[in-house]
């Protein structure tokens, strides 16, 4: 870990979580769950590499109950100072893509080659009721039976994009646990795309050759976060079509990326369940994260990191607390039915609802 995030990492997670949350709690409710949770067994539990109580960990940090917040940030700044010490990949592409089975390949080659894997993937919940299928441990079945493997698929929990909210929380608790290489699942292919991104080590594209539609849909954009690209499902007939995907891509790189970049992200061609071109996948991370390492900017990107997640949970905690304001509430209500009758514009009532929102905060009503 950098200089830059032993001196600092503590202080931004107390900021972006006991301080900024500001939870109130009754301290007789506290204490009744500081007796069902233990912090102090939990953080030795995660230390030591027990599966069963990171599993607790996470569960821990991904509640959204006050007191287990409290005590979730207790566990986190105790975790933070062992972490950081993990190559941390993300991974995206449409739906259908395999992102699943890659996963796999990758993983158990990097098994075979002695990494710890930490597998975090994010299932998207249900708009209406909230539950999620949290498929991936069946979809990763040999992968998740590996004892130096620990795959955690998190509901969405309707945050925006699809990347649960304790995703960076989760990762914190994988490297102080001893995983070295982290893998982030997106979704799919939209808004948690950037999330992504911006906290991981390097970002990596899946595609289909033949997409056609959908893949020109988001190659620009996608194509201006990816640092390596592979060309997924390139086997039997669908080899030669991998292979001009590969090259339709290549060019499109130089379209969007320009000659100047100091890394133009690779395009391969793979076969994650031939296991065919995984190992190349694993090189193409591995100089990417080389070049940041030798150009100064690897730690630098860390601390950008810590730095947007601290503005992420001070931007959820003010939403939380918007949704609970007691005044927010009784003036919602009665906008939503002016705003139903035509009364007033949206822009009024947004300025309504921050307006009471403002007041209740100052009054400490």
């Amino acid at each position: 870990m950098s200089r830059f995030l032993e001196e600092n990492l503590g202080t931004l997670v107390t900021t972006a979580g006991t301080a900024v949350e500001g939870t109130a709690v009754a301290p007789e409710q506290l204490r009744r769950v500081r007796r069902r949770i233990d912090v102090d067994e939990l953080f030795d539990g995660v230390r030591a590499g027990n599966r069963a109580v990171i599993a607790r960990a996470i569960t821990l940090l991904e509640s959204t109950a006050p007191a287990h917040r409290v005590l979730a940030q207790e566990l986190l700044e105790r975790l933070v100072p062992f972490s950081g010490g993990s190559l941390r990949v993300g991974m995206t592409g449409v739906p259908g893509v395999g992102k699943s089975t890659t996963i796999e390949s990758l993983g158990m080659h990097l098994i075979n080659e002695g990494h710890k894997v930490a597998v975090l993937a994010i299932d998207p919940s249900s708009t209406k009721t909230g539950g999620s299928i949290l498929g991936d441990k069946t979809r990763m079945g040999k992968l998740s039976a590996e004892e130096n493997a620990f795959i955690r698929p998190s509901p969405s929990a309707g945050t925006l994009g699809g990347v649960a909210k304790a995703s960076r929380e989760s990762m914190v608790v994988m490297e102080a646990a001893g995983y070295d290489v982290v893998i982030v699942e997106t979704v799919g292919v939209g808004q948690s795309e950037v999330a992504v991104a911006h906290m991981t080590d390097c970002f990596v594209l899946l595609a289909l050759a033949g997409a056609g539609d959908q893949l020109q849909g988001i190659k620009k954009g996608i194509l201006e976060m990816a640092d390596v690209i592979a060309i997924n499902k390139a086997d039997g007939n669908n080899i030669r079509p991998a292979k001009r995907a590969a090259r339709d891509l290549s060019a499109a790189l130089k379209l969007v990326r320009g000659k100047d970049a100091d890394w133009t992200p690779p395009v391969l061609t793979m076969s994650a369940v031939e296991q065919e071109g995984v190992g190349k996948l694993w090189e193409a991370v591995l100089q990417y994260r080389d070049l940041k390492v030798a150009a100064g900017t690897f730690d630098s990107d860390r601390a950008d990191q810590q730095i947007g997640w601290m503005w992420s949970m001070v931007h959820e905690t003010l939403l939380r607390r918007l949704d609970g304001s007691e005044a927010v509430q009784k003036t919602s209500t009665l906008v939503e039915s002016q705003l139903r009758d035509g009364q007033v514009s949206p822009t009024l009532a947004a300025g309504k609802i921050l307006e009471s929102f403002d007041s209740h905060q100052f009054d400490g009503r």
